[in-house]
């Protein structure tokens, strides 16, 4: 129980972040799996920079760590370039 209006309206606000970063976070690790999930480098080269670009914006805003971005980033690319 918050003692005071601007408690209140901190925890407001920790609740909205809170939901936006989950649900760009889960958008992001679904595009991932997507691309995890595909045997066509075609299709995946094509969604790369997408999904690039969604991996920087978290790390961006501090949902996620930079050097989890860029592991996330490298692992992504060796198995694009891995597949035939």
């Amino acid at each position: 129980m918050a003692n005071h209006a601007s408690a209140d309206k901190r925890n407001r606000q920790n609740e909205q972040r809170r939901l936006h970063n989950k649900y760009y976070a889960k958008t992001t690790r679904n595009a991932i799996r997507a691309i995890r999930n595909t045997t066509d480098k075609a299709a995946a080269l094509a969604s790369m920079p997408k999904v690039f670009a969604m991996i920087d914006k978290l790390a961006k805003i501090n949902v996620i760590h930079k050097n989890k971005a860029a592991n996330l980033k490298s692992g992504i690319s060796t198995y694009v370039n891995k597949l035939a």
